[in-house]
This record gives structure tokens, C-alpha cells and sequence, in this order.
């Protein structure tokens, strides 16, 4: 497969990289999924690559009453929506059904507004018997990426692969549970953030996101 190359260049160079550990995936009939905004350019290589559709897949933060930053759950994007929910954080705060309810909905507005910036009308893509591919630039924590998992998981898709160029060695296998396979060219044990194995990280613009996915929609 050749050797890696650490830094990788930017994004769309670490795509291209990780497109060649997918590529035996090509006949599982797979739907890519980029987490934005850093894994569409990612994703955007993989799903060329692969000759594989390609949509977003937003995750949406609920936070304890009072407490925004402190997360109790989170609410993932899709053809089906979904409300994940961190159900020990719940137990201690007991937040009321009708607060967890209106959060829900103030997040799916959210997610609403974006996927029709990046997106236009194009629908969702139905994950049902699919080979799902979940795409990201990297993993710090984990925890966006948890409820992503879990989230598409209730679509009851064939299977769910994890694919990243980087991730701390820990992380990852806390992960394994949580889906089928994980592809990551990079689990060092001494991480310390992302952006240090890119050469180039700078923010993915709202307007990369959007000609990325005109492109590969047409």
C-alpha cells in the first residue's frame, strides 16, 4: 500500500491516503459519511476513490440545563435522526423530558440550517443494509465521534467502518466497540493534538464544503 507520509500534506492528501486502505470496500455497496467541517475534504477523496455517494453526517452537542458546555447527549444527523444520550450524565442531573425534548429540536433546526448551506435540497441518504463509512480528519477525545457511531447504528446499516488518518492508540480501542472495523494510518501513543500531523490544517470554509459537495453530487 506504500509507505505513509507523516505530516500528511493537508486534507485532501490524507484522503487520498486513507482511499487506499478502503478500496477493498468498493463492492460492499458503501455510503461515505464526512463529519464536518475538517473530515469533508477527507471524505470527498475516499468517496471519489471509491465511486461511492457521499453525505454529511452532523452531530449536534445538547448541554445540561444551565450548562451548555457540559454535554448530556447529542443529536445525530440523517435520513433518520437520531438523540444519543449520555444515560449516567442524565441519571446525576435529571434534566426534564420536556427540556431534553425542546433541545432536540433546537439542535435538529441547526442542523437543518446548515445541511441546506451545504447540501441544497438534496435529501439524506437512506443508511438502511448499507456499508457505512464515517470520515473524519482525526480523533482527539473520541466523543463526537462516539455518538456519531451510535447514532448511525440505529439506521440499522450492514456495516460501520471508522476511517481517520490520525487518533491516539487509546482512543481508538475504546471505538472498536462501537462499530465493525476502524482504519487509522496513525495511533500514536504520544498524541497531543490533530494538527500537528498536517503540514497544511487551516479551517475548512463553508465554501469548500459547498463546491466539495456540488462536485461530487453531480
Amino acid at each position: 500500500m506504500g509507505q505513509i507520509t507523516v505530516p500528511f500534506e493537508n486534507r485532501r492528501a490524507a484522503g487520498r491516503e486513507l482511499a487506499v486502505h478502503l478500496l477493498d470496500k468498493a463492492a460492499e455497496d458503501p455510503v461515505v459519511l464526512a463529519l464536518p467541517r475538517g473530515g469533508v475534504p477527507i471524505a470527498y477523496e475516499v468517496a471519489k476513490a471509491l465511486n461511492a455517494p457521499l453525505d454529511l453526517l452532523m452531530v449536534r452537542k445538547i448541554g445540561a440545563p444551565g450548562w451548555a458546555e457540559y454535554g448530556i447527549g447529542a443529536v445525530v444527523d440523517g435520513s433518520d435522526p437520531h438523540l444519543v444520550l449520555n444515560e449516567e450524565i442524565v441519571r446525576q442531573i435529571a434534566p426534564s423530558p420536556d427540556y431534553i425534548r425542546a433541545e432536540m429540536r433546537r439542535q435538529l433546526k441547526e442542523i437543518e440550517r446548515r445541511r441546506l448551506i451545504y447540501c441544497g435540497e438534496r435529501k439524506s441518504i437512506d443508511l438502511t443494509g448499507r456499508t457505512i463509512i464515517i470520515v473524519d480528519d482525526g480523533i482527539a477525545t473520541g466523543g463526537t465521534v462516539k455518538a456519531a457511531l451510535k447514532g448511525v447504528s440505529k439506521n440499522s446499516p450492514k456495516r460501520i467502518i471508522l476511517a481517520v488518518p490520525v487518533a491516539p492508540q487509546s482512543v481508538i480501542k475504546e471505538l472498536e466497540s462501537d462499530c465493525d472495523a476502524v482504519i487509522c494510518l496513525l495511533a500514536p501513543i504520544d498524541f497531543e493534538a490533530v494538527g500537528n500531523f498536517y503540514h497544511d490544517f487551516t479551517q475548512t470554509e463553508d465554501s469548500e464544503i459547498i463546491a466539495l459537495m456540488d462536485d461530487i453530487g453531480r
